[in-house]
């Protein structure tokens, strides 16, 4: 079969970049060897997790959220099979979402292993062991990422586990263990919080959320132990090992001292992920990677003419939007147009309870650039809508240019979080100003009014505060 394009991998990155291919008149086959499309992102990350959080969230809310309200209810009771179907079943709404979506575009999906056999070639090995050899002008490594392993530590995805099995307990675990305080660890520590479980984080930093602005992770730390979380800051995981029915971690402090065991019947390893690249003869084809990650110019090219990779197996955050801009920006210059994707604007949201979302630069780095800067914050207690929600944690806090007022960075913590923070990213990809948003009318009474007493917090004009 010969097409115009050949991605390998229907992620978030591959499956749109797909998309927009076919919709610029390119003939475009996908190679995926999971029995879905989606990729991590739909199947096992993203989205199931979402769901999770969202259900456990409304099982918190009722046993603690509902009575300040005057809504009288009992206890509520837990039933995991079904919150497990609600995840599953969101997760089968999404990937039959992108089936349905390859048939509209006369995509062509080929299941199984892909290896690139030389430029222009693909060999796709189905599971029954038949081979398949694919030809195309372009091939677009889109193969996403794995789970990072930590040395010494053992994942059974039973006792010791990923955030795959994280996703998957058939009952809350009564104590669980926790290797990371970044994204993936604190969301799934929360769900399993909510129901119920003892949860402690090890990191070895010495703070949480490692990228995100420090005032913004040091209050979300605070709310976080409010809630139950306990951390240890600054220590590494020596051992992981079985103890009768559950696990024992031995953990030691990054500065030397007494190490200490902590006991639970479940330890999730979140520690990161890592570009995943195995089995496409990368290697073979020279194609270059630095510390596993495919090398690629400002057109996502790799030094072998003719093979192209974007979203995780790149440079950049381990985001699906940031992978799905990356695939419409590819997909439009091999039609021959501008593609083009702003690395400088890309949000990131924590999906807790508050959640938190950031954008462009954190004070840290403005700090470390020598820019002169000015910060607006304003906090949710004094808006009106947060306080008949009952989602007064948190605050908006703006960073701006001194001297041309350009907003340069926005941070949010608080209900919504991930929703508020793209007024910002509109924002900041036309170069506006903090004057700007403080000049636009925002709707009363709503939480996105902050953003703005944030903005106009800038030049000590906020009037709530």
């Amino acid at each position: 079969m010969t097409y115009d394009l050949i991605i390998i991998g229907s992620g978030p990155g591959g499956y749109v970049c797909a998309i927009r291919a076919a919709q610029l008149g390119m003939k475009v086959a996908v190679v995926e060897k999971m029995k879905t499309l989606g990729g991590t992102c739909l199947n096992i990350g993203c989205i199931p997790s979402k769901a999770l959080l969202y259900a456990s969230e409304m099982f918190d809310e009722a046993a603690h959220g509902l009575g300040p309200l005057g809504v009288v209810v009992g206890a509520p009771k837990l039933d995991l099979a079904a919150m497990m179907q609600h995840k599953d079943g969101t997760v089968a709404a999404n990937v039959n979402g992108v089936a349905f979506l390859f048939k509209k575009n006369k995509i062509d999906w080929v299941r199984g292993q892909g290896r690139i056999a030389a430029p222009g070639s693909v060999i796709v090995k189905a599971e029954n062991g038949k081979e398949t050899t694919l030809e195309a002008k372009a091939i677009i490594i889109a193969t996403g990422s794995d789970v990072a392993q930590l040395p010494g530590v053992e994942i059974d995805e039973k006792m010791v586990v990923s955030s795959t099995g994280a996703l998957s307990f058939a009952v809350p675990p009564k104590k669980l263990i926790v290797i990371g305080a970044g994204v993936i660890g604190l969301e799934l520590g929360s769900v399993w919080r909510r129901l119920g479980a003892e949860v402690t984080v090890v990191e070895f930093l010495d703070r949480i959320l490692p990228g995100m602005d420090g005032e913004v992770a040091r209050q979300m730390q605070r709310m976080l132990e409010k809630q139950g979380f306990t951390f240890h800051l600054g220590h590494k995981v020596a051992k992981v090992g079985k103890a009768g029915a559950g696990v024992k971690a031995t953990i030691e402090p990054m500065g030397g001292g007494e190490a200490k065991a902590i006991d639970a019947d479940v330890v999730l390893v979140a520690i990161g992920r890592r570009p995943y690249t195995e089995g496409l003869g990368l290697e073979a084809l020279g194609v270059k990677q630095d510390r596993g990650q495919v090398v690629v110019d400002a057109h996502f090219a790799t030094n072998v003419p003719g093979i192209y990779a974007i979203g995780d197996v790149i440079r950049g955050p381990m985001l699906a939007h940031k992978a799905e801009d990356e695939g419409v920006a590819l997909a439009e210059m091999l039609a021959g147009q501008a593609g083009h994707v702003n690395y400088g604007v890309i949000p990131s949201v924590l999906y807790t309870s508050p959640e938190v979302a950031s954008i462009g630069k954190t004070e840290e780095e403005l700090k470390a650039e020598g820019a002169a800067y000015a910060v607006g914050k304003f906090p949710f207690t004094a808006n009106g809508r947060a306080r008949a929600m009952r989602h007064t944690d948190g605050f908006v806090k703006i960073l701006a240019d001194a001297a041309t007022d350009r907003v340069l960075g926005a941070h949010i913590v608080g209900f919504g979080a991930g929703e508020m923070i793209h007024e910002a990213a509109v924002l900041m990809e036309f170069g506006g100003s903090s004057e700007d948003l403080a000049r636009t009318c925002h709707a009363h009474p709503t939480m996105s009014e902050a953003v703005k007493e944030a903005a106009l917090a800038v030049e000590k004009r906020a009037i709530h505060v």
